[in-house]
């Protein structure tokens, strides 16, 4: 009994510790990853629409 109450008393276990930074990291790099692929949708739709709005501009072709 008292190695299980030194064991929850003496702090956090080291595995546990190590695996919520690996986790905290990869969160944060995933949320990094969002941020990049967010601009760059951001281009591309942007891209898009000049695309569309140069086609309504021009003038109709004669028939």
């Amino acid at each position: 009994m008292a190695k299980a109450l030194f064991g929850h008393v003496g702090g956090p276990d080291p595995q546990m510790v190590q695996e919520m930074r690996r986790l905290q990291k990869r969160v944060r790099d995933l949320e990094d990853e969002i941020g990049r692929l967010q601009a760059r949708n951001d281009q591309l739709s942007a891209a898009v629409t000049d695309v569309a709005v140069s086609a309504t501009d021009r003038e109709p072709a004669l028939a």
